[in-house]
């Protein structure tokens, strides 16, 4: 028997229903479906939030805070960041904890001393945000030119990797031992309040992720 290839019209009109039904299913899911992992019972991740020694920005009164682990050369940290910006200036009662961690190379683990170093200029988000989108290779030229467009003095930040090198290693050493405490395959990782959540998000995602955080207290 001949097998029939097409579709009448009507069943073209189910089947392109049950399509859309199936793609609104599968966004509610995405919209309602917890983010991340819960590890409200990791005290890695309640030390990382309460942690003061590395870079960090928002108002004193923030009631969330959310660490970040970023490469400046990973794909995916660049499309989150200006989707972080924007749920960070909407909401305005957030803390994000910068957590520099150089995955891809000797260019990355250049540039994340350099913004390490940064924060005695008290410059590091401003660096931050720059060489996240900063489309050229992140050489040393470069890397000068962002720090002093930001309005820091590259002579002093050259001086602070010096003297400051053994310091700066341990920064990146505890962001290493708490990415792999945590589990965190690679970046970015945000972890918001009790949620990690390893990939990027979008803006709502991150509103999403305040909310549930403060439910949590």
């Amino acid at each position: 028997m001949e097998r029939r290839l097409k579709l009448t019209r009507r069943e073209l009109i189910q089947l392109s229903g049950v399509v859309a039904i199936g793609f609104g299913a599968s966004v509610v899911l995405r919209k309602t479906a917890p983010l991340g992992r819960d590890v409200s019972g990791s005290d890695v991740a309640q030390s990382l939030l309460r942690e003061h020694g590395a870079p960090r920005e928002g108002p004193s009164d923030a009631d969330v805070t959310l660490a970040v682990f970023t490469d400046y050369q990973c794909p995916a940290c660049r499309m989150a960041e200006p989707q972080l910006r924007m749920a960070f200036e909407e909401d305005r009662k957030v803390t994000i904890i910068y957590k520099d961690w150089p995955i891809f190379g000797a260019v990355s683990q250049l540039a994340a001393r350099v913004a390490i170093a940064a924060d005695r200029q008290s410059i590091y988000p401003q660096v931050h945000h720059a060489l996240m989108s900063e489309q050229r290779s992140l050489e040393p030229a470069v890397l000068c030119e962002v720090i002093e467009r930001v309005g820091g003095r590259w002579g002093q930040l050259e001086n602070d990797l010096k003297v400051h090198a053994r310091e700066i290693d341990s920064i990146m050493a505890r962001t290493a031992r708490d990415a792999f405490a945590l589990g965190i395959a690679g970046t970015p990782a945000f972890l918001i309040g009790p949620s990690l959540i390893e990939g990027a998000l979008d803006r709502e995602e991150f509103l999403r992720g305040f909310r549930t955080a403060r439910k949590h207290g």
